[in-house]
């Protein structure tokens, strides 16, 4: 494994670190390099391991092979939220056709990432929060149409935090009482669909920083 020559602190807190245990690994990661390993504690040992397992590997050389994009972390915290609100629709007796615009949403965003293949490291999931509010301006746009049924945007991932060492983060910011989920009926997807990857799609081009050399076409939205 090659040895690092900074700590990885910021990471950690892109990943959902709390600021105190982001602080305690600096501190531990500068301590060893100046006095060794042997000279920490056990308890300080185990905690620094802990941090480093968490973190990404550093591959290099030539034979280090490029992680898929689905198997990115944050391409797969937006699968998972997809995956449970088709879930959930199926159990909401919708009208044939109709679907609800969240998962129309991320749709077009996991496309756009599919056809871009950002790094997904921490410069660009650090941008991706920029996609939150836009995300909510395109769902309150058809919530205003008055169509909607509830839903629970936290339950999914509460449940899965109950089995699993999940760091993800909710899909919206919020106390998560707010659970409007706007329909869209069978008529107007396309439009929406069109209209989300063009929103999404301005916000991941023009500010991801592993997009800004990309030779990749421009992705239309039909």
């Amino acid at each position: 494994m090659p040895k690092e020559t900074s700590h990885r602190g910021d990471e950690l807190k892109g990943l959902g670190w709390p600021d105190l245990d982001v602080a305690r690994y600096v501190e531990l990661w500068e301590y060893r390099q100046r006095w060794g390993a042997m000279n920490l504690e056990r308890e300080d040992r185990l905690f620094l391991r802990k941090a480093e397992n968490a973190l990404p590997k550093i591959l290099t050389g030539r034979a280090a092979a490029k992680k898929p994009i689905n198997e990115k972390t944050y391409y797969k915290w937006l699968r998972f939220h997809l995956d449970a609100m088709e879930a959930e629709e199926a159990e909401m007796a919708l009208n044939e056709g109709e679907r609800g615009a969240w998962p129309v949403m991320l749709e077009a965003e996991l496309r756009i990432l599919d056809h871009y293949e950002p790094v997904l490291g921490l410069p660009d999931t650090l941008k991706a929060k920029a996609l939150a509010p836009v995300r909510e301006t395109l769902a309150s746009q058809v919530a205003a149409l008055g169509v909607t049924k509830p839903y629970d945007f936290e339950a999914a991932l509460n449940k899965l935090k109950e089995t699993e060492n999940s760091r993800w983060k909710h899909l919206r910011d919020g106390d998560g009482t707010d659970r409007t989920y706007p329909i869209l009926s069978s008529e107007a997807i396309s439009g929406f669909r069109a209209e989300a990857h063009r929103e999404l799609h301005a916000v991941i081009r023009s500010t991801f920083p592993s997009l800004a050399e990309t030779e990749k076409p421009e992705l239309s939205d039909d």
